[in-house]
């Protein structure tokens, strides 16, 4: 039998059985002699076996499926974090992608988009839906707050929104590159079958989507250059960063930097001038700062 200083995740499921509140679960509090789950009671939550799993909290019996190993997590009740946690020390590897939809982001993130005065940041998910932005990127992109949540996509911009069409200097390369970047995105993200509808719309409407989208390209965009298009301003360059939101794998955030100084100048000319509508533009190269 391994050593209890081999056997971690043995250890690391009766702590945290021991932290789950029987009461809480429904089951009687008579007769424990030490706080938690019983290990019985773990094994009817995830519907195996109580011999099955005393041999796995003792290290007995090799490495689980991922299948039980899911049941056990849902019976431990265990973050998203604690889940891959089970299966690095089981498998050796983080569990299989699982989309889910977010909530929107945290006022601590928000605080975090609003630092950044003369930056335009956004937060996005791998579908590439818009749910937070700063007061720079209302002013220099566009204003989201006035699009109905449901059409803040980067597709539906680029391909339904003639004024985005219209601000682009070289519209099918652009429009290429969010197609490609969208779809490596999605399959990152496991989230083919919650994009299908939209795909499916999006080829309906646009032919040359639907065209884009048959050529199955994939493209990253971590970073790049933004050139932008502003009526009555001329051209703006923005550097960007796509940065990962801890915790939260359904969120992208991207912050956008003036590249010169003639740049900062113009975005701090934009800020101040409240009364003026915010420019539209989309357009983005494909090639990396440098």
């Amino acid at each position: 039998m391994p050593t209890s200083q081999d056997n971690t995740l043995g250890q690391y499921l009766r702590d945290r059985r021991a932290k789950l509140d029987p009461a809480a679960l429904g089951y009687s509090l008579k007769r424990r002699r030490t706080p938690g789950l019983r290990r019985e009671e773990v094994a009817q939550r995830a519907h195996v076996s109580a011999t099955w799993y005393t041999w796995l909290e003792q290290g007995r019996g090799g490495a689980p499926s991922a299948e039980v190993l899911d049941r056990i997590a849902d019976a431990l009740m265990l973050t998203e974090v604690e889940r891959e946690h089970i299966y690095l020390l089981a498998l050796g590897r983080p569990p299989e992608v699982r989309y889910r939809a977010g909530e929107g982001v945290t006022p601590r993130l928000q605080r975090v988009l609003d630092a950044f005065a003369l930056s335009p940041a956004i937060v996005r998910t791998p579908t590439w839906d818009i749910v937070a932005w700063n007061r720079a990127a209302a002013r220099v992109l566009t204003d989201y707050a006035a699009i109905p949540p449901d059409q803040r996509n980067v597709l539906r911009l680029m391909f339904s929104d003639t004024r985005v069409r219209a601000a682009q200097s070289d519209w099918e390369a652009v429009a290429r590159f969010v197609v490609a970047s969208f779809r490596a995105d999605v399959a990152r993200a496991g989230a083919g079958d919650s994009v299908r509808a939209l795909v499916e719309e999006m080829c309906q409407s646009s032919a040359e989507f639907a065209a884009m989208w048959r050529d199955n390209d994939v493209s990253g965009h971590g970073e790049g250059i933004k050139h932008l298009h502003l009526p009555d301003q001329g051209r703006l360059a923005l550097e960007f960063s796509s940065f990962a939101v801890d915790g939260r794998p359904d969120l992208c955030m991207l912050v956008y930097n003036p590249v010169t100084q003639a740049d900062q100048a113009l975005i701090t000319r934009l800020m101040a001038e409240q009364e003026r509508p915010a420019a539209l533009a989309w357009s983005v190269s494909s090639q990396p700062a440098s």
